[in-house]
């Protein structure tokens, strides 16, 4: 099992997240590439809320497929166009991950693949 650690010396975390996760010898390793605000059909949801909903549906569908859920995710990158939406991101990822810490990391970019993509979230899961 994950051991999930905020270690003395280093800042604590600002939000819901750990600064660090041991994963033991022996897990098996889901790397899941960066899911967007997008149906299985391709359509884009538009707003920074049901783009994250979209996005975790697209994230449990994954992990669902490997035998896995969300609480097994024990890093996730998140990729926001710009400031604004992150208060929806935010309320929904905490509302979806509940009290489970994943080692996180948030980077605000000028834009991504598709111009409505708003949010874009890559994450690793280890069982």
């Amino acid at each position: 099992m994950a051991k999930f650690m905020n270690p003395d010396g280093v800042a604590k975390p600002t939000a819901n997240y750990s600064q660090c996760v041991e994963v033991p010898a022996g897990a098996r390793r889901l790397i899941i590439s960066g899911q967007v605000g997008a149906k299985p059909d391709g359509t884009v949801v538009q707003g920074a809320e049901a783009q994250t909903e979209q996005i975790f549906d697209n994230l449990e569908a994954v992990l669902k497929a490997n035998g896995m859920g969300l609480t097994d995710v024990v890093k996730i990158v998140s990729y926001c166009v710009g400031r604004e939406p992150l208060a929806g991101m935010r309320t929904v990822r905490a509302r979806r991950l509940g009290t489970h810490a994943p080692t996180s990391t948030l980077v605000v970019v000028a834009g991504l693949a598709n111009p409505e993509y708003l949010i874009e979230i890559e994450a690793e899961a280890v069982k």
